[in-house]
């Protein structure tokens, strides 16, 4: 089987783990800190891959900006908000249903960016997909024990603000960085990121990492699992015009993210979680069918 192939797949399996260890590296570090660390340790790995490589640098200062920018919302500003939503309350599970967001974002955005004009069944998804995540989130908005609902409203504002980022990353990195040595443009994206997070944590955190076995397995993953190889695979589709069809894949991942969170901290599968995921997976589709749809009739 041809990395193409296989290369969506893996990258949703890859990318669904990482609200999981978003979750648990809030147990041991604060989250700007965290992120900080991973950064600056994918850096250096990527660093290190280019070198033994040799890999091509950008020849021009316009795309080593263009590679750290993108890197600033990209990685950066988008894990800064996630990973902050997570540690102050939003759970595992919802913030994976919220990720499903991103291809209904990218839709929206893409007339604007890239030209792009939505078909009448990818508006209703759109919508279809909204309502779902609202359907999905009312249980921590209502619970009683949140008796301050601004307690929940905040962070679930910033874990959406973070996917819009994440939007805005993805489609600029596709309009801008479509030539070039990917392994280089990650090594200053996550340089780009490095200088969103590192400022934060000296301002907002006492820069806490508890040194903890459990603390280094979740580091170790996050820059080795998830920064060089769910994020390298993400780089790869969008090189190979493969966005469409990964996004298309997404749908897996609000239920992947559910199961993995009710398997690693007992969160609930509530009734609402598992509808709200339903309409989110076909909003998703309706969204983005005409697009895998193209995409398999080129296979």
């Amino acid at each position: 089987m041809s990395l193409d192939r296989l290369a969506p797949a893996l990258f949703v399996l890859l990318w669904s783990t990482g609200w999981v260890v978003a979750k648990y590296a809030a147990l041991h570090s604060e989250p700007f800190t965290f992120l900080s660390i991973r950064y600056a340790l994918s850096a250096l790995a990527f660093l290190a891959l280019c070198l033994v490589a040799r890999a091509q640098w950008p020849k021009s200062r316009a795309t080593v900006l263009r590679a750290i920018y993108s890197g600033f919302f990209l990685h950066g500003f988008y894990l800064a908000g996630l990973w902050w939503a997570i540690a102050n309350g939003v759970p595992a599970g919802i913030s994976g249903i919220i990720a499903a967001l991103q291809p209904l974002l990218t839709a929206m955005a893409a007339p604007f960016l890239v030209g792009e004009r939505l078909q009448q069944t990818q508006k209703l998804g759109l919508g279809l997909g909204f309502i779902g995540i609202a359907i999905a989130i009312s249980p921590k908005l209502f619970d009683p024990a949140t008796a301050d609902l601004s307690n929940a409203a905040l962070p679930l504002a910033i874990n959406l603000i973070a996917m819009g980022s994440v939007t805005y990353g993805t489609l600029y990195q596709k309009r801008h960085l479509q030539s070039g040595d990917l392994r280089t443009i990650a090594t200053l994206q996550y340089v780009g990121a490095l200088i969103l997070t590192l400022p934060l944590s000296l301002i907002f955190e006492h820069q806490h990492f508890d040194g903890t076995a459990q603390a280094y397995g979740a580091l170790l993953w996050s820059v080795f699992g998830l920064s060089m190889g769910g994020v390298g695979l993400l780089l790869y589709l969008i090189r190979r015009g493969q966005v469409s069809r990964a996004a298309s894949l997404i749908y897996l991942m609000p239920p992947a993210v559910a199961l993995e969170a009710f398997i690693a901290f007992g969160e609930r599968l509530t009734l609402p979680l598992i509808l709200g995921t339903v309409i989110v997976v076909t909003g998703v589709y309706m969204t983005n069918r005409r697009v895998v749809q193209q995409a398999q009739a080129s296979v």
